[in-house]
């Protein structure tokens, strides 16, 4: 007692801490703790830890507490507020529950201002903005409802379901500002390769039926239910929305014959493959297919400002986007190369051989492999003609030569855009791996779970905060969506966007000269 007296006012507040620390200490020395496990002593060692960290962290905002200001205290609206009463608000963290009593400088008929609270950076709601972090990575990652057993296993905080939900949709809020307000200069600084790629391509969300777009609406309400509890084969065509998902990042050139790339021919060169530099995948369900490929040129112009890269735009063959695509290249003056992707031109040739070949097997393997390779050589429209001409000469009926014609007429309405022997030879990817894998895990491994039906605001946010992780954002993100809090919470509330400083804490825990209400 003699040496807990010496102890400055400040020590003496970390009293409780203290007993707390040294209680844990005496529990490591029990025989309780000496008979358990190592798991078994992780985790209630893990639970102890907690909640001294709680109590640290109590103990601290008591310190900081009642945060009065000497500056006279103003809001936004003009109205000065005299009027200094304690107040006290609960808040829930990563170690749990703890209480922050500040004062509060108001004036009837007006909110009261905290400047403890700006200080702080305390959000409006009951929940932390670091516990809102937790929540927001791992939603992103799995279900709401894992995510909120998660949370509530290992961490000190406690979440409903649906506040979760809300949760996440603010944790999403600044995705847009963040990426326009991004520092051009640091993209432009990073070294990267000559080739800048571009990718699009779309996947559905089963949607509630008020947040489908209004023609698959109609169409849904239209719909015939076979069963009551769930969508049978063919009734999901009208129950999902289409999300636009975009890729944007550059690659070193990397040049090879028709050839190598069917492996007929090894490449005489050593050293590993090309890979994406600086990738960075999004997705929207909210946004039209035209709002997202603008953000597409725009993101790659941070990339390359001076347009001194060459500009290459990998598609699945979607007529919709490549008529945005040619649009926007044009309106932007951009020399823009349109490839259609090399696995989409296989996957026709394999359908269309099974009609000629219909078992596996080496014939089948080979009548492709010798088209795929006249296409790669730039004659998809020879390879299209002569298909149809075997398919006559042989008599097919119109049903068995159809997947030949589908074949056929896709290398000739994609042409265009199937110049591989042009494209190897400038070493450009022919190739939509990118984008078909951003597809899978920013859509399909999170959206379309078992019997999910998605809110509008709900998937969007999911897929943004699933995109800044994928692109490796997340923390940078973080830092920007804290800032934005802070402007919205605090400094938009007082006049002229200036928190008045706080005066110096007295460390007593004394406020009696404040008035304390709820």
């Amino acid at each position: 007692m003699q040496a807990l007296a010496m102890l400055s006012p400040l020590e003496k507040s970390y009293e409780e801490a203290r007993d707390n620390f040294e209680h844990i200490v005496r529990y490591l020395d029990s025989g309780e703790a000496s008979s358990m496990t190592h798991s078994e002593l992780e985790r209630e060692l893990e639970k102890k830890g907690r909640e001294l960290m709680r109590i640290m962290l109590q103990e601290h905002l008591k310190n900081r507490s009642p945060g009065e200001t000497d500056q006279r205290v103003k809001g936004a609206d003009g109205v000065e507020r005299s009027r200094v009463r304690l107040q006290h608000r609960q808040l829930e963290t990563v170690f749990g529950s703890v209480r922050v009593e500040r004062a509060g400088y108001g004036k009837k008929g007006v909110e009261s201002l905290h400047p403890l609270d700006a200080e702080l950076n305390l959000p409006h709601e009951r929940y932390s903005l670091e516990l809102r972090r937790r929540v927001a990575e791992e939603a992103a990652k799995t279900s709401f409802d894992e995510t909120m057993e998660s949370i509530n296993k290992n961490t000190g905080g406690h979440i409903p379901k649906r506040q979760i939900e809300e949760l996440v949709r603010q944790a999403a809020c600044d995705f847009d500002a963040f990426y326009s307000m991004r520092d051009a200069d640091s993209m432009v600084e990073q070294q990267s390769s000559s080739v800048l790629v571009i990718s699009v391509d779309g996947k559905g969300v089963v949607m509630r039926m008020e947040d489908l777009r209004e023609q698959t609406r109609k169409a849904a309400k239209k719909r015939t239910r076979k069963m009551g509890a769930r969508l049978s084969k063919g009734e999901k065509k009208n129950a999902k929305r289409m999300a636009t998902v975009a890729a944007v990042y550059t690659i070193a050139p990397f040049v090879r014959t028709p050839e190598e790339v069917i492996g007929q021919s090894k490449p005489p060169r050593a050293g590993p493959r090309p890979r994406p530099e600086h990738k960075r995948v999004w997705a929207s369900i909210e946004k039209t297919p035209e709002e997202v490929i603008d953000e597409l040129f725009m993101e790659a112009h941070y990339r390359d400002p001076a347009n001194d890269k060459i500009w290459v735009a990998l598609v699945d063959g979607d007529k919709s986007q490549i008529r945005i695509l040619r649009r926007l290249a044009k309106k932007k003056r951009l020399d823009l190369t349109i490839v259609v992707d090399v696995i989409h031109v296989i996957e026709y040739l394999w359908n269309a051989g099974r009609a000629f070949h219909p078992e596996s097997g080496t014939e089948l393997e080979s009548w492709v492999e010798h088209r795929l390779l006249e296409i790669l050589r730039g004659k998809a429209g020879l390879v299209a003609g002569g298909m149809r001409r075997s398919a006559t000469l042989r008599g097919l009926s119109t049903r068995q030569r159809k997947p030949i014609d589908t074949c056929a007429r896709y290398l000739l309405n994609q042409s265009s855009y199937l110049r591989y022997n042009r494209y190897l030879s400038q070493g450009l990817p022919i190739a939509t791996g990118v984008i078909e894998g951003a597809c899978r895990h920013l859509v399909k491994d999170r959206m379309q779970v078992t019997g999910a039906r998605w809110s509008l605001v709900g998937a969007e946010a999911v897929l943004r905060l699933r995109a800044l992780r994928s692109s490796h954002d997340f923390d940078e993100y973080w830092l920007f969506h804290e800032a934005k809090e802070y402007e919205r919470n605090h400094r938009a509330l007082y006049v002229d966007g200036i928190v008045p400083p706080l005066s110096k804490p007295r460390h007593t825990g004394n406020h009696r000269h404040l008035k304390a209400v709820k």
